[in-house]
């Protein structure tokens, strides 16, 4: 009879096993323009009929054709701490999703005991002794019928956790990259810059070895020379600035990478000329961008989680169902244990019902309720964001493009100008006052474009760190290296495609 009823009480829950309590996940309806509103045509390539590729089938770091910058870039996403830290969140997550798909079966114990035990002379009964020994072994089970399904709601939250981690854990990547591509271009940029405030410092320094020359023949007198003096030390006071820049941004670079901030000194400290522009980068359409953003895709799975929770809440209003028991064998000496006649078992139904708690139970519920709106609210926020993130983006790209190429035409009417200059002032046709101010234009306008290359560039990686493409991302390395350890860029390191 105990087991027809238990065998019904599990079919029930069976037939019901389909049926959980609480609202059903759908992902928001969002109405995405069909364009971007800064999206502009692309300008022409260098190379007759080549385009760029689309950056959501790409490495984007790769499309700036600069081996080191290649070769910082992947050794960060193996080796960088802040990664290796949000792999631990995944892999914590992934581990408790885990344990929350073992409430899907019975929970299984055993234990066995033995021992000694001497009774009070009231408590024993004639005829028995007062001191014996014990022996028992048994096993143990439970099980939750999820009847109303409140098992699966916690499994389908535990998972949507796990869903969102792994999708942070992607988006730092992206930012990583972006960072480091970033920075290099900043240091690329910093040296030009560098070398352009060194280069004329030698410049102004030999102009003031021709004014001290003037004026000890007599033809320039101490307002000039005190002028060429001041704009030598004037440009000369540029160079430890940009020299304490170049230094920060190695630092950075090396600090991305795993490594201790001196690692790439000599490595870094030799100038290259700054990463080529990418003449074309398709944005697509912000669909794909909804689609392809993965703080987006974390967010929607944080709201798929909590909308879960408020299922597991609202299963408190139904009574819950378990099944425990037990099997084992019981004797007063260890050779009698699993002897005929030293068997036990035992089978219960249990209810656990919080109806008289009900206010209780509706207060979580309310709570759960008011998380998942809140997540709502964050989900569609952070949709916003990464569209303003990837306008910006366009606008700065499009812009810093066509600056850049102003200011370049700029850099080199200024030295034909100061050239002239120095010819004319040698010659006597114009005052020193002229020819210094011909040379601080050219300084400006050289450090100005100089500048500008670099904005362009890094405009550009901010335009690809925008669009988060889905170029395939590298899970850091399980073990971390020392602090000592330079990483090693052949080393194999997992991929992860989203």
């Amino acid at each position: 009879m105990r087991s027809t009823t238990l065998s019904m009480l599990i079919a029930a829950s069976l037939i019901l096993a389909g049926c959980a309590v609480g609202p059903d996940y759908h992902r928001p309806d969002l109405h995405a323009p069909a364009q971007y509103a800064r999206q502009e045509a692309a300008p022409a390539s260098s190379s007759a009929g080549i385009a760029e590729p689309n950056p959501a089938e790409m490495q984007f770091w790769q499309a700036f054709d600069d081996p080191e910058l290649t070769q910082l870039v992947e050794q960060a996403l193996a080796a960088n701490n802040d990664l290796r830290s949000a792999l631990a969140n995944y892999d914590r997550a992934a581990a408790l999703l885990r344990e929350a798909k073992f409430d899907f079966v019975p929970t299984i114990t055993a234990s066995a005991q033995g021992g000694h035990q001497t009774l009070s002379e009231s408590q024993v009964i004639p005829g028995t002794p007062r001191s014996f020994r014990s022996y028992d072994v048994q096993a143990n089970a439970s099980w939750e019928l999820d009847v109303w399904g409140r098992v699966r709601r916690e499994v389908e939250s535990a998972r949507a956790d796990t869903a969102a981690s792994r999708e942070d854990l992607a988006a730092l990547q992206v930012s990583i990259a972006g960072e480091t591509a970033s920075t290099y271009a900043q240091l690329r940029g910093l040296q030009e810059r560098l070398r352009v405030a060194r280069e004329n410092a030698n410049s102004q320094r030999e102009t003031l070895e021709l004014v001290e020359a003037r004026y000890k023949a007599g033809s320039d007198t101490d307002y000039e020379l005190s002028l060429a003096r001041s704009q030598l030390e004037t440009t000369s006071s540029r160079v430890p600035a940009l020299e304490a820049q170049v230094a920060v941004a190695e630092h950075r670079l090396a600090v991305l990478t795993g490594r201790q901030p001196e690692a790439l000194i000599a490595e870094l400290d030799v100038p290259k000329p700054l990463p080529a522009l990418p003449a074309n980068i398709d944005p697509g359409t912000p669909a794909d961008l909804i689609r392809r953003r993965p703080d987006i895709a974390a967010a929607e799975e944080r709201l798929h989680a909590a909308t879960a929770q408020v299922g597991v809440a609202t299963a408190d209003l139904f009574p819950r169902l378990s099944i425990s028991g037990l099997i084992g064998t019981q004797a007063l000496t260890h050779g009698a244990l699993f002897q005929g006649g030293s068997g036990m078992n035992s089978a219960f139904l249990g209810i656990d019902w919080s109806f008289l708690d009900i206010g209780r139970v509706r207060a979580r519920i309310d709570a759960t309720r008011a998380d998942a709106a809140g997540l709502l609210a964050q989900y569609q926020q952070t949709v916003l964001l990464a569209l303003e993130d990837t306008e910006n983006a366009l606008i700065r790209d499009a812009r810093t493009r066509s600056e850049d190429a102003q200011l370049e035409r700029a850099a080199r009417d200024s030295a034909e100008a100061a050239r002239l200059a120095q010819v004319r002032y040698q010659a006597g046709t114009i005052g020193l006052y002229e020819t210094l101010d011909a040379e601080r234009q050219m300084l400006s306008a050289q450090d100005a474009a100089a500048d500008s290359h670099t904005r362009s560039v890094t405009s550009a990686i901010a335009l690809y760190q925008a669009l988060a493409g889905g170029w395939p991302q590298k899970l850091p390395d399980a073990e971390k290296p020392s602090a000592t350890e330079d990483v090693d860029a052949t080393k194999p390191v997992a991929m992860a495609m989203r």
